[in-house]
């Protein structure tokens, strides 16, 4: 059985968790992450400890206590031309992967979520398979200028 526990702007995790939950994302997104300082913003827009909406983190742990997987979500503000929510960051520990565990986490995701959500994917990332089998499909070709 996997315990979840969520986090979010009522229900902070402490400085340890917080600090965990980067570490992990940022160990087990391996070569489709970003630099840990991204992993943090993203993880303190969700729980509004700078000026956003909010969202969530959700978070899986093994029988032994420690970090399975994790999902970020950032709530979005906005409705029906963007998507409310925007599914950031999802991980499985490398060793556990196809266990069920980040198919657990997407689903309890979507339940959780309150509105449509968005994600981006590389297209050649394992996990399109999953997004796809719980019922994202690709509306976009998304293109970015970075100044």
């Amino acid at each position: 059985m996997i315990e979840t526990k969520m986090f979010n702007p009522v229900n902070k995790p402490n400085f340890n968790e917080k600090n965990q939950i980067v570490d992990f994302l940022f160990t087990n997104l391996e070569n489709y992450g970003d630099p840990k300082s991204h992993i943090q913003k993203c993880a303190e827009y969700a729980l509004k400890e700078t000026s956003s909406f909010g969202g969530f983190i959700l978070v899986s742990y093994d029988e032994k206590k420690a970090i399975s997987g994790v999902v970020i979500v950032n709530q979005t503000g906005m409705k029906d031309y963007i998507p409310e929510n925007i599914l950031v960051y999802i991980a499985t520990r490398g060793d556990l992967r196809g266990q069920g565990i980040g198919k657990k986490l997407m689903n309890d995701t979507i339940q959780m979520c309150n509105g449509n959500i968005a994600l981006h994917v590389e297209p050649d990332n394992p996990a399109r398979l999953l997004y796809e089998k719980v019922g994202f499909t690709s509306k976009y070709l998304e293109m970015r200028l970075i100044k």
